[in-house]
């Protein structure tokens, strides 16, 4: 596949279109058309669907030049959930997918990383789950309870961003001791307890919900053991936040790089400093180096192995990987750090070796289906069948 499939013109118009699309709590993408409206934080009910109309497209190429005509038909239906930090991306990726492919239909849903994996991907709801932290440990169970098998894969790096009003002028660097006098429950309630120099009003706090991997990751980056104070206002998109900030010169709030990047006029990011006095602002360049600590992370999807048996998944899974590091979609369009070539061709082959595993399951499965139910006649024209695949039908008789 080309790294950069879009023109200019299309990735401003794509740029602008995620821009807006990622506060909606319902977005409709049918063929390439996209409504528009607010940003989104890791966590809620946004949704986009890519619906397509009938017709053919060019075939996905895969990393090793491969192209296969059967992709030009294919079809099905793509359930993915979780994060609203991933969401612009796989947004994104989606509806380039989707010029190529109209007739698979991709229905996303922004509902946290943690509301996607306890209500839909580990319960066989969702074909994908996006995460901006690694699946927990009673997630992985609760997968595993469900025989829900899945594979772990990065697709950017993040840099969570705190904000502040471009009224405030003096919280405009802050310490990740001072972050978290700010956001712990038994931390500071007014501004002069962090600074006496600050003003001695009360800090009104906008973040992610706590159903949010954004609210997970600061809490482990920042606050460590302490709890995250209840004094906020907890939402899960994150334009509401901006507008929580933004004209209060009290306010303070934290939310995916992603939004900021696409608005850098609405609000002031805050410079940090973890250990020292070596204040960082949050970058692609920043992040990409390692310098934003400890606020760099990861951002991952998780595709169920079950799912991958299906050519239309394993398809677009493999699409997503490959434009990982894709720079003009990553990092152009959406404001993430893109994955290294390094990091993308490990990836591929855990995809690869995933879907592999999948298929080849799921061809002993159907050959045990049908050794139940045809004739011994039929039975030796679907063995020929499946030989040609690679796979040996045993007869059990």
């Amino acid at each position: 596949m080309p790294s950069d499939p879009t023109e200019e013109k299309r990735r401003i118009t794509r740029r602008t279109a995620l821009t807006s699309a990622a506060g909606l709590s319902t977005i409709a993408i049918a063929g390439c058309t996209q409504s528009d409206s607010g940003g989104g934080s890791d966590g809620g009910s946004e949704s986009t669907e890519n619906s397509g109309e009938s017709g053919g497209g060019s075939g996905s190429e895969s990393e090793d030049g491969s192209d296969s005509e059967s992709s030009e038909m294919l079809s099905g239906d793509i359930g993915i959930a979780g994060s609203s930090t991933v969401f612009p991306l796989a947004t994104a990726v989606a509806e380039i997918y989707s010029e190529d492919h109209p007739q698979v239909n991709i229905d996303i849903s922004s509902t946290g990383s943690g509301g996607g994996f306890a209500n839909f991907f580990c319960v066989g709801e969702t074909d994908f789950n996006n995460a901006s932290r690694p699946i927990k440990e009673e997630e992985a169970g609760l997968c595993e309870e469900n025989g829900v098998e899945y594979v772990e894969l990065v697709v950017a790096t993040d840099a969570l961003t705190v904000v502040v009003s471009n009224d405030n002028d003096y919280a405009t660097e802050l310490t990740v001791e001072q972050l978290a006098e700010i956001w712990a429950a038994d931390g500071a309630d007014t501004w002069n307890e962090i600074n006496s120099s600050w003003p001695d009003e009360e800090i009104n706090r906008f973040g992610a919900a706590d159903t949010s991997g954004t609210f997970d990751y600061f809490g482990e980056q920042i606050l460590g053991e302490r709890a995250h104070t209840d004094d906020y206002q907890a939402t899960e998109q994150d334009n509401t936040i901006a507008q929580g900030v933004q004209g209060d010169r009290l306010a303070i709030g934290y939310f995916g790089f992603s939004y900021f990047y696409n608005n850098p006029d609405q609000l002031t990011s805050v410079a940090i400093a973890d250990g020292g006095d070596n204040y960082v602002k949050p970058s692609l360049e920043a992040a990409a180096s390692g310098e934003y600590t400890p606020l760099s992370r990861p951002l991952f999807t998780y595709p169920a192995v079950e799912s991958l048996a299906e050519e239309h998944v394993a398809d677009f899974a493999q699409f997503f990987v490959d434009q990982t590091d894709n720079e003009s979609l990553v990092a152009g369009d959406v404001g993430y750090v893109p994955a290294t070539q390094s990091l993308k061709s490990e990836q591929v082959e855990k995809l690869n070796s995933a879907i592999e595993q999948a298929q080849n399951w799921a061809s002993v499965i159907e050959v045990i289906f049908y050794a139940s139910f045809v004739s011994q006649g039929d039975m030796v024209e679907l063995s020929h069948k499946r030989n040609q695949r690679g796979i040996r039908v045993v007869d059990h008789e």
